[in-house]
């Protein structure tokens, strides 16, 4: 499971042991970046600062349904594992509903959760652009990305909320990126659609930025 060995994953679950059970579950295949939450005030600190790949979210914190409350209160990165009683349909019915990415019943089996955090992974990355930020690898949100622009031998990703460069050609990125999403407007722009507010003969306005466009990649705008 060496996929996953760098996941960041919350636990959040106000019983300690099976919290503590799922941890040691977790470190016997290898994976270090684990916090535990018991209870909903450290879930949200978490989901502010540790920033979780993955939450594996009880449905029933103290006896009540607010696991899928707080399920709503995620960092958007997140990817959610409901965990619930085996007889609580009524409850996992209302959870399916947040369209949650895998779900788990107790009591939990390794077999379950290493396949429940496997598809969860999965799914994170058919929707996110992967590359190393330093010594981290950044699964950086397709929804998120504004446009990429080539700088020499490095690529600059504009986002949201903050700006990567990376070692990296743009003809090797544009081939890892959903094409219906993702179009090159020059030699040096990439940008997606879903951020674009203009479009003129030769430019993309963009969040008040203007990017070049070619004649070439025009076509594809229209």
């Amino acid at each position: 499971m060496t996929k996953f060995l760098n996941t960041k994953i919350l636990i959040v679950e106000d019983d300690v042991i099976i919290s503590d059970y799922i941890l040691d579950l977790l470190e016997e295949e290898g994976v270090v970046n684990v916090k535990i939450a018991n209870t909903k005030e450290d879930a949200i600190k978490f989901m502010t600062d540790f920033l979780p790949d993955i939450i594996l979210m009880d449905i029933n914190l103290k006896g009540i349904n607010s696991g899928i409350e707080l399920s709503q209160s995620k960092n958007s990165n997140a990817n959610v594992i409901f965990i619930t009683g085996q007889y609580d349909f009524s409850l996992m019915d209302q959870a399916l509903k947040t369209n949650p990415d895998a779900y788990l019943t107790k009591p939990i089996k390794r077999v379950d959760l290493l396949a429940s955090i496997s598809l969860a992974i999965q799914k994170k990355n058919n929707h996110t652009f992967n590359f190393k930020n330093g010594y981290d690898t950044v699964n950086l949100e397709y929804s998120d990305i504004r446009y990429f622009m080539a700088d020499g031998n490095y690529v600059n990703i504009l986002s949201d909320s903050k700006k990567y460069t990376i070692r990296q050609s743009l003809s090797f990125i544009i081939k890892e990126l959903p094409s219906q999403q993702f179009k090159q407007t020059h030699r040096s722009y990439i940008v997606n659609k879903d951020k674009i507010q203009r479009v003129t003969s030769n430019s993309i306005i963009m969040n008040n930025v203007e990017i070049p466009l070619s004649r070439s990649f025009s076509k594809q705008f229209k």
